[in-house]
């Protein structure tokens, strides 16, 4: 083995040690990205039920958001219900990208390696042949088994660089696969969660009392779509606010016009 590798000349080094940071972005990979750490099963009713229970406190939350990162970005949104739904999107998106940029971590470096290890191996070919031919010139043609071994020689780096390389497209495109459908089923869990802390909140109307109150979106509001009292729509720049016995009314233009009852 040693033979084989010193053959190869100055550029074996630089693709052994590819391959293995390759083998330890790998192993590495595999354990961080598994669904049961960064998405557990059951997390979200989890934690709606502290949230039906009242037991979301400042403890949960750091738990939580040490737990996984899922738990992260529910963490984020939590930490924010109050100020509403857009808010809690925010706060969601921005955990969200940090999330996202940790579940890459690495993958760059391997989809580097994956791509310049063949050009090592091929330069130790154009190397090699090059010393080849040097030797024809001087030795001339006439001992083939010299320039079958030095040729030989000459392609050890390619085999080299190729044994490295297509191990690590292979990994490269799995695990980008894999944070891709992790990042969908965060986005679903998120969606949930928001959907469901923002979609209902009592709301103490003075004379009419506290009722359970529905919230829409605005942006998600379709021309010629009636709402009912006691409700209220949000967008980022105001907050309408429909009494109970009152009604509105989307038009063509995305203008809610008001009824009293």
């Amino acid at each position: 083995m040693w033979e084989l590798i010193s053959s190869g000349g100055w550029l074996m080094v630089p693709i052994i040690l590819s391959s293995v940071i390759a083998v330890a972005i790998v192993f590495e990979r595999l354990w961080v990205l598994r669904a049961a750490r960064v998405a557990p099963a059951g997390l979200l009713g989890q934690v709606w039920q502290w949230v039906k229970d009242g037991q979301l406190d400042a403890a949960k939350l750091k738990s939580l958001r040490a737990d996984s990162p899922l738990g992260e970005i529910l963490a984020a949104g939590l930490a924010n219900s109050r100020h509403g739904r857009d808010i809690m999107k925010e706060c969601i998106q921005e955990a969200a990208g940090k999330v996202v940029h940790e579940l890459e971590r690495y993958l760059n470096t391997l989809g580097t390696i994956a791509a310049i290890t063949p050009l090592l191996g091929l330069l130790g070919t154009v190397i090699g042949m090059i010393d080849v031919f040097s030797a024809i010139m001087v030795q001339g043609t006439g001992n083939t088994g010299v320039l079958a071994g030095g040729i030989s020689k000459a392609l050890i780096t390619t085999a080299a660089g190729l044994t490295v390389a297509i191990p690590a497209v292979f990994f490269h495109r799995f695990f980008v696969r894999r944070v891709d459908e992790l990042v969908v089923t965060m986005e679903q869990e998120a969606t949930k969660l928001v959907e469901v802390v923002q979609g209902n909140r009592e709301v103490d109307f003075d004379v009419d009392g506290i009722h359970e109150t529905a919230i829409y979106e605005r942006s998600r509001l379709d021309p010629g779509v009636r709402l009912a009292g006691p409700c209220i729509v949000e967008d980022p720049a105001t907050t309408i606010l429909i009494p109970p016995g009152a009604a509105a009314e989307v038009d063509r233009y995305g203008n809610i016009h008001l009824t009293m009852g």
